[in-house]
């Protein structure tokens, strides 16, 4: 078993508890452990000082945490403790920070996309946003039941129109051959190879509109072999799929039991990898944030829009050169 973890943050909400049985199942693929992570609240972090503070030793020793005590009651299989692999902490701090400090030595950190707090209408909480902008790990925001409800019953010509029915099941990567990092690649494709399933990169690019150009047309998804000069397509799209698979060689070689669709598109990449995730089984991108202090909350146009509006798991990718 790897001695890196994936990390659930909860909060004892329905958005959290959808995050933490992702994160179970997603700590099982990797053979690792799986750490709950609990930011107390407030009232629990002045108590715990208030006790520190007055020695106070007829105060109870153990910080009150319902949250604990929910999460043994969903893991714990009927007893006390939790399973072999599992463990809880209670962080203290603000929440951000405390997740981002627990996170710097993680595999991953999985939240939900909302909390208990904010206002039910936010597609994404302030706290997601907050760590998912800023973490040194990888963070994957599971979204809330009406997101996904939302692809599902969508019954739109647009399912079949955009290769959303293609990407069933598959880890979907939006890559910008010049920019995005290694990392993000290397994310996708390890967890694409460890639930045996299929990377589908998705590229996008402008071109002049003409009264002919229909944004909707289906993902073109080549191999290869068919990009021989005299192939179809106009010189955009061939030349990203160009691009694509020369960045792909050192993935395809390092991965090679992983198959890989390459999909270049017109129009809007954000827009494209959400159709994407109607029924992808998890959606990567980087988090473009060149030169920026570590602190930032910043995050690129893409990541931002795709955790916004994204119908199923998100994982933004940091590059940690860039955080220098």
């Amino acid at each position: 078993m790897s001695n890196t973890p994936v990390i659930a943050a909860v909060d004892g909400s329905e958005h959290s508890l959808r995050a933490l049985e992702w994160a179970r199942k997603e700590a099982v693929r990797h053979d690792c452990g799986l750490l709950v992570a609990h930011v107390l609240p407030d009232h629990a972090q002045l108590y715990a000082g208030r006790r520190a503070s007055l020695h106070d030793a007829s105060a109870p020793e153990e910080v009150p945490d319902p949250v604990r005590d929910w999460v043994r009651s969903l893991l714990g299989a009927g007893g006390p403790g939790l399973p072999e692999g599992v463990a809880y902490e209670a962080l203290e701090g603000s929440v951000p920070e405390a997740l981002r400090v627990i996170g710097s030595q993680a595999r991953m950190l999985v939240m939900g996309s909302r909390g208990r707090g904010g206002f039910a209408s936010l597609l994404l909480g302030s706290i997601s946003r907050a760590v998912a902008s800023s973490a040194a790990c990888p963070v994957v925001v599971v979204p809330h039941a009406e997101r996904g409800a939302a692809a599902g019953s969508t019954g739109s010509a647009d399912d079949s129109d955009t290769g959303a029915e293609q990407s069933a099941g598959r880890v979907v990567v939006g890559l910008h051959a010049a920019e995005t990092p290694d990392d993000v690649l290397t994310f996708a494709f390890t967890e694409a190879a460890v639930r045996g399933t299929t990377v589908q990169v998705v590229s996008a690019y402008a071109i002049p509109p003409t009264p002919n150009l229909v944004i909707d047309t289906p993902f073109a998804v080549i191999p290869p072999e068919g990009l021989a000069d005299e192939g179809d397509g106009v010189p955009a799209e061939r030349e990203m799929l160009r691009s694509q698979t020369e960045r792909l060689a050192p993935l395809r070689e390092r991965f090679a039991d992983v198959p890989v669709e390459q999909a270049a598109v017109p129009g809007d990449p954000a827009g494209r990898l959400v159709i994407a995730s109607r029924a992808a089984a998890l959606v990567v991108v980087g988090r473009h944030h060149p030169r920026r202090t570590a602190m930032s909350l910043a995050i690129g146009s893409v990541a931002h829009a795709v955790l916004h509006h994204a119908h199923g798991p998100v994982a933004v990718v940091p590059t940690l050169k860039d955080d220098v």
